[in-house]
């Protein structure tokens, strides 16, 4: 699991953080150790802090949320490292679950 935090500068902010860099993909995005992604202005998918969760199968990922009550705020779409939804559980918590895989 990681957090998912919009930043406006992905550089500023590895700066900011100072934790040591897993992943890096130029101002896109960072994952930093201890499961911080840092999301730039491309990669903004929820404008909140947001869990993420790594699944294998994203649509029945997906429809097991909604089964339990929660509710789509953005739908399946590829990323360029993986794809992606973004769901709120029921009391409207932002969540996205991802799987391998995007559009490069």
């Amino acid at each position: 699991m990681n957090v998912f935090i919009p930043v406006e500068d992905v550089g500023k902010a590895v700066a900011f953080y100072g934790l040591p860099v897993k992943f890096r993909d130029g101002d896109r995005f960072a994952l930093l150790e201890g499961g911080i992604g840092l999301a730039g202005p491309a990669e903004q998918l929820t404008g909140a802090t947001a869990f993420c969760l790594k699944v294998d199968d994203l649509p029945r990922a997906v429809q097991d949320f909604l089964e339990r009550g929660g509710a789509v705020a953005r739908e399946p779409e590829a990323g360029p490292h993986e794809t992606r939804a973004v769901l709120r559980d029921p009391s409207g918590n932002l969540f996205v679950l991802y799987s391998p895989g995007g559009s490069r």
